[in-house]
């Protein structure tokens, strides 16, 4: 059962979405916290824990609202209605941010932040592009909520600014009718199968995220790729190669035409590693010292002789097979 638990801020209640998730998880035992941000019994457990707490689910009003600026995709990244995921691949940079609490966290305060957004854009001199999918993937969020639909529809009235979110899940069938407007921007985050299988427990399959960037598009959203994190596990040259192989024999011509790609370098860490090892021993270990290098406190990155060969192969795969798409930048 989804939620094994849940741990609720008894001010949540107070909202709308608060009581909504009271009755639609009354089955399920509901356990009164002072704060989302320091839950003790949780902080408390054993690494081998982790993958338990991923089946618990996290009810608060968030009070954080300031937002980041970002150079890549968008203006700025925006804290929205979740944090955390139900899912648990093995380098998830919110493992570091939480620690073992990286459970999902859904904050009932939505209008609050999304009002805030809209005067934000609204008072712009430009268009600004909103990343909200940075702490959370807000598409596994809203088979939960709803709240990606509430808010796709509510920002399509906005004059001004755009949406953006990057999921590795396809369930996106209640977002195809919606009036979105052209202001919403939906990115798929792949990998190759084999990558998936092995390393991004719980998530959708390749071919179907495929298929639900395709029909993102035929529903008039803009769309991107993430080709993220690129993890250069044994055989990766192949496996990366049959990767833009599938992804052009299986996105619609009209859609590869217009989409853009990001490429993101895996960054692993102490934190990743002490974790993964108790709470999953018999997964794939991503750390290697020959292939890696220790850069800050505790982070592996890929030498950079290596990780200039990966740039290289997948420059020249997608340029000879996706040769339409635009490459915004690879870090």
């Amino acid at each position: 059962m989804y939620p094994e638990r849940v741990y609720y801020e008894p001010d949540a209640l107070s909202y709308e979405l608060g009581e909504q998730l009271r009755r639609k998880f009354n089955e399920a035992p509901w356990i009164p916290i002072r704060s989302h941000n320091n839950i003790e019994e949780l902080r408390g457990n054993s690494n081998r824990e982790f993958g338990r707490m991923k089946r618990y689910l996290i009810v608060g009003v968030r009070k954080t609202h300031k937002y980041v600026e970002n150079h890549k995709i968008s203006d700025f990244l925006v804290p929205y209605t979740s944090s955390g995921c139900s899912a648990a691949c093995l380098y998830c940079y919110l493992v570091c941010n939480y620690n073992k609490c990286s459970y999902l966290r859904l904050f009932v305060n939505r209008e609050q932040m999304l009002g805030k957004l809209m005067k934000t854009a609204a008072a712009a001199d430009r268009d600004l592009t909103f990343e909200i999918g940075s702490n959370s993937d807000i598409v596994l969020e809203n088979t939960i909520t709803g709240n990606l639909v509430w808010t796709i529809e509510r920002f399509a009235k906005s004059e001004k600014g755009f949406l953006t979110f990057p999921t590795k899940f396809d369930m996106v069938d209640p977002l195809l009718n919606l009036e979105h407007g052209g202001r919403t921007i939906f990115r798929m985050s792949v990998n190759p199968q084999e990558i998936i299988s092995r390393v991004e427990f719980g998530t959708s399959p390749l071919k179907n995220r495929i298929q639900a960037l395709n029909k993102m598009y035929e529903a008039g959203y803009r769309v991107g790729l993430l080709i993220a994190p690129v993890v250069l596990l044994g055989g990766w040259q192949k496996l990366y190669a049959q990767l833009i192989q599938q992804l052009a024999d299986e996105l619609s011509p009209r859609a590869k035409k217009e989409l853009t790609i990001e490429i993101i370098f895996m960054t692993y860490s102490y934190v990743h590693r002490a974790i993964n090892n108790e709470a999953f021993p018999n997964a794939a270990e991503l750390y290697d010292a020959s292939l890696m290098t220790v850069r800050g406190r505790g982070k592996y990155c890929y030498r950079n002789e290596l990780r200039a060969q990966g740039e290289e192969l997948l420059r020249r795969e997608i340029a000879e097979k996706l040769g339409g798409c635009s490459i915004l930048y690879v870090v």
